[in-house]
């Protein structure tokens, strides 16, 4: 039994990760049609249900961080998950991305911290599943483009960050590198909830975030019926 989800309905092979319980409610009422809580321990709110595709899906809270989230998803693989999309936020860096704008991580760079405990040293790159992302980019189209990102245990100073990255959060090194260890299909969709000082109003985060759940949800559907 897992150690920290005490599901009350039998999950979907097919889970949108989100770190606020606050978001998966708001997706839960977006992508379900009938959607029940299915956990609510430790405040990790989750709920499942069938999408209006047919298909089941659950949406799962992981809290805040990377090793919450790799400890969500290892409960999530015990109960029968075989792919998931972060749906999260993340900070701009270097003025390269727009406030509100969705971002796909196509590789996302270890910055040190709890990445050690997937094997990933600071600058180490872990990259989605390939099928996956590329269902995430065929349903997303030009509401989306690939970057890589690099995933910190607490926000850094922009001048932190690598070079190379276009945006920073917590939690997508965990998602990826803890998904390959468990052999679950991993991708992400971002929010630039933070840019240039800025931050985006919480109406707008919110329609982002249907938007992305939308995506993800779509392409889980279609790779859940490929597959």
């Amino acid at each position: 039994m897992p150690k920290r989800l005490r599901p009350k309905a039998e999950l979907a092979a097919s889970a949108i990760l989100v770190g606020d319980p606050g978001r998966s409610l708001l997706l839960a009422q977006e992508l379900l049609e009938e959607p029940k809580m299915s956990n609510h321990a430790r405040g990790l709110w989750g709920y499942t249900g069938r999408t209006a595709a047919g298909e089941e899906l659950t949406i799962q809270a992981t809290g805040m961080g990377g090793p919450s989230a790799a400890l969500v998803l290892a409960d999530l693989a015990k109960l029968g998950v075989k792919r998931v999309v972060r749906v999260g936020t993340c900070t701009g860096l270097g003025g390269l991305v727009r406030l509100g704008e969705l971002l796909l991580p196509s590789e996302a760079i270890a910055a040190g911290g709890s990445a050690s405990s997937f094997g990933l040293t600071a600058g180490a790159t872990v990259r989605p599943e390939p099928t996956l992302l590329n269902r995430l980019r065929k349903e997303l189209a030009n509401e989306v483009r690939d970057v890589a990102v690099a995933s910190f245990d607490t926000m850094p100073a922009a001048e932190k960050a690598p070079t190379r990255v276009a945006a920073a959060d917590m939690q997508t090194v965990a998602v990826f590198a803890r998904g390959r260890e468990l052999g679950v299909a991993a991708a992400a969709v971002l929010i630039v909830s933070e840019a240039n000082g800025e931050t985006l109003a919480d109406t707008e985060l919110e329609s982002s975030a249907r938007r992305a759940g939308r995506g993800a949800a779509s392409a889980l559907s279609n790779l859940q019926v490929e597959g």
